[in-house]
């Protein structure tokens, strides 16, 4: 039996912390049946609870610790279905903990981002999950881990801000969709990006880049446009109306490939036999155009729900180390990618 059972004096959480061997955060997580907590934690921290005596008490739980139950979730754009999905990820896990989600759509402007953040800290929110909009400062999200505001940072990240991150290493991505366009003869091969400034832009990029010189072959064409399906459409005539056209287009998303898959059809283009289309995020309509279009399974969900997991481990263990979390991504073939017609 513990001293401080001993002492007569009614044992805390503090006390169950201390004989378990576990910061009170965790020990607190276990108490609310937390998942992040592993089988061995939750056992050492339920026989000190009964070798203390302790009892929990729920309600004035909740009000010492001034926890609202709540996540603030910002995101870029959410009329792309990608993000939708990013967000039923996150709910997944952060739900079933007794959290509710406060969420903000920026639409790609960092200062409604910092507006929202300002709002979400006035109604004490716990902690936040933050896909960075389109030329994010450091400073704005730096404020957050300087105030020791829980944050991870989701698909994009700004350099320099130390936070916990779940995505893909979309420069390993691009660069395996040139590899495999190489392989199926493919020399002038087209980048069709967007035209903003964070690390998912960046990073395909780089990617894109790397996999061209990896086949001894000069980036052929990247072109900069806004990341809508008629941009994509728009931008048909510009990429194939060259002395020397591209035979492969990679697109930043499926957004811009589905549009640009309309231009080339408006083109009398044969997809997949005249030019091969590619694009990335394998959203649901993929699989309903004529040909299907080529895509990369980023699996929105999956990246979602490590983020949720991140934020719940962030409570835990304020102290912890930040960690990453990349989630595997999958090419997925389909008739709009095709060998060069010889």
């Amino acid at each position: 039996m513990s001293e401080r059972s001993k002492a007569g004096r009614v044992p805390t959480l503090v006390d169950v912390a201390a004989e378990a061997g576990v910061s009170r955060a965790t020990a607190s997580l276990v108490l609310r049946g937390s998942k992040a907590i592993t089988p061995a934690t939750r056992s050492r921290v339920e026989a000190a609870m009964q070798a203390l005596g302790y009892v929990y008490n729920r309600n004035a739980a909740r009000l010492r610790a001034h926890s609202t139950q709540t996540v603030g979730v910002i995101l870029p754009n959410l009329t792309n279905p990608f993000f939708a999905t990013l967000l039923a990820g996150v709910e997944s896990q952060v739900e079933p903990e007794g959290f509710s989600v406060l969420l903000g759509n920026c639409n790609e402007d960092p200062d409604r981002q910092d507006l929202f953040i300002n709002r979400m800290r006035e109604n004490g929110v716990d902690g936040f999950i933050v896909c960075p909009a389109d030329r994010t400062e450091r400073a704005s999200l730096q404020r957050l881990t300087d105030h020791a505001i829980p944050l991870v940072q989701i698909l994009r990240r700004v350099d320099g801000a130390d936070s916990d991150f779940a995505g893909v290493d979309f420069k390993a991505l691009a660069a395996d969709v040139v590899q495999r366009l190489v392989a199926l003869g493919h020399r002038r091969i087209a980048f069709v990006s967007g035209n903003m400034d964070h690390s998912v832009q960046r990073e395909r990029i780089q990617g894109f880049r790397a996999g061209m010189k990896a086949a001894g072959l000069d980036p052929f064409l990247i072109m900069s446009i806004p990341l809508t399906h008629a941009d994509g459409r728009a931008s048909a005539p510009f990429l194939m109306q060259r002395a020397s056209p591209p035979t492969a287009i990679l697109c930043f998303n499926d957004v811009v490939a589905l549009g640009l898959h309309r231009g080339l059809q408006d083109l009398g283009l044969v997809i997949g036999r005249d030019v091969s289309l590619v694009g990335i995020d394998n959203v649901a309509e993929c699989d309903l155009m004529v040909p299907g279009l080529a895509s990369v399974e980023t699996a929105p969900f999956r990246i979602g729900a490590a983020a949720g997991e991140l934020f719940l481990r962030r409570l835990a263990a304020p102290e912890a180390p930040t960690s990453a979390r990349l989630e595997e991504t999958a090419f997925v073939p389909r008739p709009s990618c095709g060998p060069v017609e010889p």
